[in-house]
């Protein structure tokens, strides 16, 4: 059992992509390899590396965990690396580039960059509303958005998709988001200190996190989904046209594992046999817990089908083009973004299952 090393370095064939694809950045350390998907065990199984703008020691990337820990990216033909960057920004920019075919990111993201002429698709959306949520200190309530006013909140990144899931959020609400400052934090439990100590008024983390963080501080500590308010809050897996068109089958293969892992975690009411699968290979804190790890995962099973509503992994354009239309409400597009289609950045082309 193992935890995949967040600043472990990177494998020989992640160096050899750097350098190839992207310059000096491998080298330079912007990207952090993890350990992830089956050893080859012949011709069959091809290596695939896949960008994950989150460290690999969190629940919101349990799909890739259990596709890797279950065997399904070995069963559709990949040997998977997952290749950590320092958030979704950095993700898409080492996406366009060229060093890996796939990434998944926050919607807000990849509409920004693809009004601004990044040739970028949705190729299969995993979650369907918002999984972002804002810690806080129940004496220091953050229930709706007139109580950020005048506040600070933690942020992974700046300008990443919780920064501007916060900034739609108070948009919507008639709110000037100038009136709320942001500060990067980090994202484990320990932060919940700089709420008790002022510091901060709440931070934005993952739904594991946020369950972990209010047992811990049980009594103390709350969370509010800041992210009801904001339709285009959705998370996708994304390719470029030219990765597509260089490595469409095995994007595919790579979906329809994915596609098998999360039905399996639907179809496992208990849960129990997908975490026993999971902590065959991986430990870590939410996963380890056993009240933390359900309680996350119950939630995210309500995302990734849109409370049943929607098949695992299908992009609604309806609802795309209305998070499309919330940005340009919002003035975080690019101008002339109002005479582009986003309807023309989706397809579930690819989610027609295992690659022949």
């Amino acid at each position: 059992m193992h935890a995949p090393p967040s600043g472990a370095g990177l494998s020989r064939r992640s160096l050899l992509a750097g350098a190839a694809g992207f310059g000096g950045l491998a080298a330079l350390g912007f990207l952090t390899g993890c350990a992830g998907g089956a050893a080859s065990s012949g011709a069959s199984v091809r290596p695939f590396t896949y960008l994950s703008y989150l460290p690999m020691e969190t629940l919101s990337v349990a799909p890739e965990l259990l596709a890797h820990a279950g065997g399904y990216f070995e069963k559709h033909g990949l040997d998977v690396e997952f290749q950590t960057t320092k958030g979704s920004p950095q993700a898409l920019q080492t996406l366009i580039s060229g060093v890996a075919p796939l990434t998944r990111v926050g919607a807000i993201d990849v509409m920004t960059a693809a009004a601004d002429g990044q040739p970028l698709m949705n190729v299969g959306t995993i979650v369907h509303a918002s999984s972002i949520r804002v810690l806080y200190a129940q004496d220091t309530p953050l229930e709706n958005p007139e109580d950020f006013v005048g506040k600070t909140v933690g942020v992974p990144s700046e300008g990443g998709t919780s920064d501007k899931s916060l900034s739609l959020m108070l948009q919507r609400a008639g709110i000037d988001p100038s009136e709320v400052k942001r500060q990067v934090v980090g994202l484990g439990p320990a932060t919940f200190e700089l709420v008790r100590r002022g510091d901060i008024a709440g931070y934005m983390v993952s739904i594991d996190q946020a369950v972990m963080t209010m047992k811990q501080f049980a009594g103390e500590a709350e969370a509010f989904d800041a992210g009801t308010q904001v339709k285009s809050d959705l998370q996708v897996y994304t390719a470029t046209q030219e990765g597509l068109d260089e490595h469409g089958d095995d994007i595919r293969s790579y979906l329809a594992a994915i596609q098998e892992a999360v039905e399996e975690m639907i179809s496992d009411e208990s849960l129990d046999g997908v975490l026993d699968t999971m902590r065959s290979e991986y430990s870590f804190g939410s996963l380890d817990d056993e009240e933390v790890a359900k309680e996350a995962l119950s939630q995210a099973r309500e995302l990734w089908t849109a409370n049943g509503t929607v098949p695992v992994l299908q992009s609604n354009t309806e609802i795309w083009a209305a998070g499309y239309q919330e940005l340009i409400d919002g003035g975080m597009l690019p101008v002339g973004a109002e005479d582009l289609d986003p309807t023309e950045w989706v397809t579930n082309d690819f989610l027609s299952g295992e690659a022949s």
